[in-house]
């Protein structure tokens, strides 16, 4: 089989983290008889330097003739102080818009070998941990109307307005309801339904469609204690759905309780469009080039994709076992040292190396 990828190698560790990923992707094209095509642009701070915005539209058209894009990160403290219109994220979010991605997928698990990394008590880690997060990615506070900055009584006054149609809700809540029925069915829809008229129509919805999962359990649970249970009893969850902002506080909590950041993927997806895949972490600018990044997330992104877009099981859960195997071993970068005697630090690329080296039929 043949697949275009678009590469988005963004700032600070992007470029090291995707250059590892795309290494295993050819051993897996190599292994398994794909030919993987890769054309990389320009997003994010990268590209404000060199074009002045955040997503060129050369980046935008190669993205939307992909079959799957890759990003690694985007941003930096260098474009802290420049214009908010053309920020390096804005080059993110504009990309998830135009390519009509609503629906981020991020699975947080914990792999035994690192259960030593995990900030949590034994006994709570030993209940295990592996929850998915679905969030919707298009709508609420990061993209209602209207928002801004104005002069109000003499003082700044800024202002964001957090909205969802019923059909934005009606469809992340099926992706939800189609991941938990694909695991271990059950749903917990997170909300704020306590104070928020959004958070109420959000709840409706979402019971309205769950007439249509019958087979799945549904829970619901306001945002502040869903926070809460994920670090006093994580195993309690299977697949959460929730809106944008909240997605993206919870997905981030959900990620760092399972030893590192740099070990969680993320996908991004539409109606039919090509997917976007990526690491749930940032840009790191302090080891950037310094061949400490953690690729692993990057490359379990590869794996996603193999799932979601290319419909390659088998490719799949040859890089899930390849990256176990690995760590198995007692291979860790640094965000992933434990105590362990057998433990043997190695760097970003030499860990991109070594799954390579193990991905087989």
């Amino acid at each position: 089989m043949k697949y275009k990828l678009c590469v988005l190698p963004g700032d600070g560790i992007g470029p090291e983290i995707v250059a590892q990923a795309e290494r295993v992707l050819g051993k897996v094209g190599e292994v398994f008889g794909h030919e993987f095509t890769c054309e990389t642009h320009l997003i994010g701070g990268a590209a404000i330097d060199a074009t002045g915005g955040p997503l060129p539209e050369a980046t935008l058209a190669a993205a939307k003739a992909s079959d799957a894009v890759l990003l690694g990160a985007v941003g930096g403290p260098k474009w802290d102080a420049i214009d908010k219109a053309v920020r390096p994220e804005k080059g993110l979010l504009g990309i998830r818009k135009e390519l009509g991605l609503f629906a981020n997928l991020r699975p947080a698990r914990l792999f035994p070998e690192l259960a030593a990394s995990c900030c949590l008590r034994p006994d709570i880690v030993g209940q295990g941990l592996d929850v998915v997060v679905v969030r919707e990615l298009t709508g609420g506070a990061y993209f209602g109307q209207p928002r801004g900055e104005e002069m109000r009584g003499g003082e700044r006054v800024a202002f964001n307005t957090m909205l969802y149609a019923e059909s934005e809700i009606r469809r992340i809540a099926k992706v939800g309801f189609e991941t938990a029925r694909k695991r271990g069915k059950k749903l917990c829809s997170v909300d704020k339904a306590n104070v928020l008229e959004v958070s109420q129509l959000w709840r409706e919805v979402v019971v309205e469609e769950s007439k249509n999962y019958p087979d799945v359990e549904l829970s619901h649970m306001y945002v502040d204690n869903a926070a809460m249970q994920l670090v006093r009893a994580p195993s309690q969850f299977d697949v959460i759905v929730t809106e944008n902002l909240f997605g993206d506080i919870l997905s981030d909590e959900a990620a760092i309780i399972t030893g590192s950041i740099g070990m969680l993927p993320s996908a991004s997806l539409g109606a039919g469009g090509p997917g976007l895949y990526e690491p749930i972490h940032g840009s790191a600018p302090d080891i950037a080039g310094k061949d400490l990044a953690n690729p692993l997330a990057t490359i379990l992104s590869i794996s996603m994709m193999f799932v979601h877009s290319f419909g390659l099981t088998d490719e799949a859960a040859a890089v899930d076992k390849a990256v176990a195997e690995v760590l198995r071993e007692g291979f860790r970068t640094g965000d992933i040292m434990g105590a362990g005697k057998t433990e043997k630090r190695v760097g970003c690329a030499e860990m991109g190396g070594l799954v390579a080296e193990r991905i087989r039929r």
